[in-house]
Parts: C-alpha cells; structure tokens; sequence
C-alpha cells in the first residue's frame, strides 16, 4: 500500500507491548498521545438511505492517492440488499473534517454476474464483506469476506472486483485458514483484515482472533495469539506470524467480552498499524491502534497449534487509545486507512465504525493527523 517509514515523532508517546498475555482491569482514561491530533469526527443518522440500499454496517473504508476516491464497504450478507460498497468524497482539511459525501454504491458480483445470495439461499455463495483496499496496481479493489461455519461451512476469501462491483479472480489462502469443524477460525472472527504492502506486490491479512487449534479467545484474564499471513499476489504464502491481542478490558455481567484485530494498514519495512477492538457488554468498546513490527517474529505457517508452541510473537506498540480523544463515542470501530497526506506534513488516518443495522450504534467516521 505504501512504502512510508512509521511517524518518528510518536517514538516517545508509544508504549511497549510484552509478547506475554497478562490479567488487566479496566484502564484509566489515556492522554492523548503527542504527535497525533484529532480532525474531527462525522456520522451518518440511523436509517440513512442511498441509491436505494440501507446504509450501515459500514467495515471497511479505503482512500486512493491516485484519484482522491474513497470507498466504504459494508458488512451487510445479502440481507438488508446485496452486499456492496460505496464510494464517496471525504473533506480532509488540516482544520478539521468536512463533509462527508456518498457519491455512488456498487454490489458486488459473483463470476456469473449475479450478486450475493443471502445465507438462506443455501447455495454456499453467501459473502460476509469485512474490508477492502484499493489495488495499488490497478483500479481494482480487493475484499475479504469472513465466511460462515453455521448451518453451512464457507470458507472466508480474498477477492478483487473491477471498479462496477464484477467479479475479477479470488486469491489462495494459507490452509490452516480454511473452515473445518474443528480447526481454522471461529464464527464471525475470520478474515477481518487485508492490506497490501511493498508497493503492492504482497497481500497482508489477519484472522481477528485464535484460530480453532490455535487456543481459546481472549478473556480477562489473558489475550490470544492470532495469525497475520504474507503472501504474494499469486497466493503463495511467503510467511505467517503470531500476533499477540490483548486481554479483554473489562469484567461483563452478562455475555463475556470480547477483543480482536479489526484491521490491519501497511507502515513499512515489515511494519503494520493494528486495530483491536474490544466489546464488553454494559460497559462499551474499547479501540486501540497498535504498531506491529514482524521483523524478528517466527514464521508459523507450518505450526499446527499454537496452543502450547514456543514461538516468538510479533512484537507490538501502542499508537492511540480512541478513549483519548474526547470522541462524541467510541462505537463499534473496524475500518482503518490511510488518508491524504496535509499540507503541514501530517499523514492523516481514517476509521470507521459498523453500526450492525442497530438504532442503538453509530456510523462514525473519525480521521486523525500523524506527525
């Protein structure tokens, strides 16, 4: 995606992660971090319409330099109307955030032109879009999809489409991301992540929590290893690390809380700007941006379980805590990505928050400044 070196600037604000999980209770309030500043923040209303689809669920979001689009994909299998992203303009100024404008929505297309099918169709077809990226080689866009394991096993995937929606080719995954019935990754903690790095020529993706065989999820009182994998654009798996996530922040009264990688963005030389977020029913979200260094990590692609294996993990730290910047929310944030760069210098970063078709969530659109 882009070969620009990490802020070095943020240097000093950041904090180093242990490979270790450890027990945590929930923190106090962060200050914000110095060399990163808030732009500001827009949402959508509940119930926002556009060119006839129901807008919400938005999981994705990606800005082209080359032509200053951007595209905003939603999570929507087919249910609410087929699944699809849209395109819109974004006013990034170095005062602050614009407007925020839809300018056009695509669904996505099968090889035989169709689009999705929703999950009671039957037919195993059935798309769960989570993210997507503009190609840095073409005009295309590439997304995943998360699959499903019930009532039919569908592997997640890794497609491009042309810029109308129509199917382009699907790349290979690594096997160990396969949906099997007792190993790969969980329900709906699959394939959340892609980003392409080194010019475009490798294909980075992250499973958002332990695979199956790879131990339990995080609970409060330890995080999981989750899996990023580095493959080339023909699908050949080059490497594949441990990625540490957090413990959950919280204690729940009712469901247990949950933290995973939500989306993974190229920084250079090996490194990856990491969104976990975490839930935690009657207490609310928690998003933080980590910096993910996989230089000195091992490669664990032919590591069966990671459950007890010795490995060396990715080594990690922390770029912003969302907590920190006197937000209207902290909503269900999963979308990250690069945004133009300002005339101060500054790059800027975007983030998006699915709002699951709920009137009780949001569709929060946040960007950044870097230094």
């Amino acid at each position: 995606m882009s070969s620009n070196r990490f802020p070095v600037a943020l240097a000093a604000a950041v904090l180093a992660m242990t490979a270790a999980p450890v027990a945590c209770a929930a923190p106090a309030k962060p200050a914000p971090p110095d060399g990163v500043r808030l732009l500001g923040e827009r949402t959508l209303p509940w119930a926002t319409t556009f060119q006839g689809t129901a807008v919400g669920g938005l999981s994705g979001v990606d800005h082209d330099p080359r032509t200053g689009r951007w595209v905003f994909l939603s999570d929507d299998r087919s249910e609410q109307d087929p699944a699809r992203f849209y395109t819109a303009d974004v006013e990034v100024r170095p005062d602050g955030l614009g407007a925020w404008t839809l300018t056009g929505t695509h669904p996505f297309r099968r090889p035989d032109g169709a689009t999705y099918p929703p999950i009671s169709a039957g037919d195993g077809t059935t798309v769960d879009p989570e993210e997507i990226r503009f190609d840095p080689w073409s005009h295309d866009v590439w997304w995943t999809s998360e699959g499903e394991r019930d009532p039919l096993l569908i592997d997640p995937s890794i497609r491009s489409a042309a810029p109308d929606g129509s199917f382009r080719a699907e790349l290979p995954l690594a096997p160990n991301l396969a949906h099997r019935p007792d190993s790969g990754p969980r329900r709906n903690e699959s394939l959340e992540s892609l980003a392409f790095a080194a010019g475009g020529s490798l294909v980075v993706d992250a499973v958002e929590s332990a695979l199956l065989q790879d131990g339990d999820p995080p609970t409060t009182e330890h995080g999981a290893l989750s899996r990023i994998t580095v493959q080339d654009r023909g699908g050949r798996v080059l490497s594949q690390h441990a990625y540490p996530v957090d413990p959950v922040f919280a204690e729940s009264d009712g469901e247990p809380g949950d933290n995973g990688i939500a989306s993974l963005l190229a920084a250079g030389d090996d490194r990856y700007l990491v969104l976990e977020r975490a839930y935690v029913e009657g207490v609310g979200n928690s998003v933080r941006i980590y910096e993910a260094d996989l230089r000195g990590s091992d490669d664990v692609q032919d590591v069966p379980s990671l459950r007890d294996a010795p490995v060396r993990p990715v080594h990690k730290r922390l770029l912003a805590d969302l907590s920190s910047f006197g937000l209207g929310t902290v909503d269900n944030v999963e979308g990250l990505a690069w945004g133009p760069r300002l005339p101060t210098g500054e790059r800027t970063l975007a983030l998006v928050s699915d709002n699951n078709f709920s009137p009780t969530q949001t569709t929060q659109l946040i960007v950044l400044a870097l230094r």
